[in-house]
């Protein structure tokens, strides 16, 4: 399955998805089958200002422990609650419901310097 075109994406397989005013975080379907069985996700909480490089929080599976950063600088908006409840979520619809955080950020054209969908896909084809 292509990874969806209006999100932007890092080689450390995060992707980055502008909706409104805000900014949406997750990790990509590629991550999510290399890290396998998602057992747990901690995001850093709503309020929590972030600068670029910074980690927005951790997934771990059973194989290892990723932390999850930021391209942008920022404040924490929303922790997705399904994700805490349910980790699996971030294997079985990581662009959808298996989002992470929501975050507002002065400056969201950073994000045009990121991967498309296409060029991410080519690099990191999910098998």
């Amino acid at each position: 399955m292509p990874s969806p075109s209006n999100c932007k994406f890092t080689d450390s397989h995060e992707w980055f998805r502008i909706e409104g005013d805000l900014v949406v975080v997750g990790i990509t379907q590629f991550a999510a089958n290399e890290l396998t069985d998602v057992t747990y996700v901690l995001m850093k909480p709503a309020g929590t200002t972030v600068g670029v490089g910074a980690s927005l929080g951790e997934v771990e599976s059973v194989k290892t422990t990723s932390d999850v950063y930021s391209v942008l600088a920022g404040s924490i908006v929303e922790v997705n609650p399904a994700v805490s409840k349910n980790p699996s979520l971030v294997n079985s619809d990581p662009f959808g419901e298996g989002w992470l955080v929501k975050f507002r950020s002065d400056d969201a054209g950073r994000l045009g310097g990121l991967m498309d969908a296409a060029t991410y896909d080519a690099k990191h084809p999910v098998g």
